[in-house]
């Protein structure tokens, strides 16, 4: 009988190490999937804006921003959107947490005009609250709002990385 329900346990132990493996196996294959899915979401969100900074006409159905702005602003602010979009998508797939996405985010508004395409798209963003996205254009508005008190010519040195990185 001892001999049976030994049998019995190591035949169901083996059985768990199998389901968790199997487990594992379709976790890496969702991770895997989720960052194909994110990737050819980048790739088409690219071709969308490419489309309309080569074309004036398709630029304007783009034109949600707070301010009139000329054609060559918007071709800009574009661009601007595709760098932010950018970094946003390397935070997304794990490839930059958020101390490091506050680094990069440093350098990219260090443009006038990526500031001033941020400020132009401030009602878009109030859309998207209670999501990691709006969690990171807080960020980036408060990294904005130290560097445009900071007395000092080093920014690559303001703004302190969120506590829960």
């Amino acid at each position: 009988m001892a001999v049976g329900a030994v049998l019995t346990m190591a035949a169901q132990h083996q059985a768990l190490e199998s389901l968790r493996r199997r487990l594992e196996q379709l976790e890496q294959s969702a991770e895997t999937e989720r960052h194909n899915n994110l990737a050819n979401q980048q790739r088409q969100h690219w071709e969308l804006l490419s489309k309309a900074i080569d074309d004036p006409e398709l630029a304007e159905v783009l034109d949600l921003y707070e301010v009139p702005v000329s054609s060559k602003q918007r071709r800009q602010y574009i661009f601007a959107n595709a760098l932010y979009t950018n970094l946003l998508f390397y935070h997304r797939i794990g490839n930059l947490n958020r101390e490091e996405f506050l680094k990069h985010a440093r350098g990219i508004f260090q443009s006038p005009i990526v500031r001033e395409y941020w400020y132009a798209t401030r009602q878009q963003r109030a859309s998207i609250s209670e999501t990691d996205e709006a969690e990171l254009g807080l960020m980036v508005d408060e990294l904005l709002h130290q560097l445009e008190e900071a007395d000092t010519e080093e920014w690559w040195v303001i703004g302190q990385p969120p506590d829960t990185a």
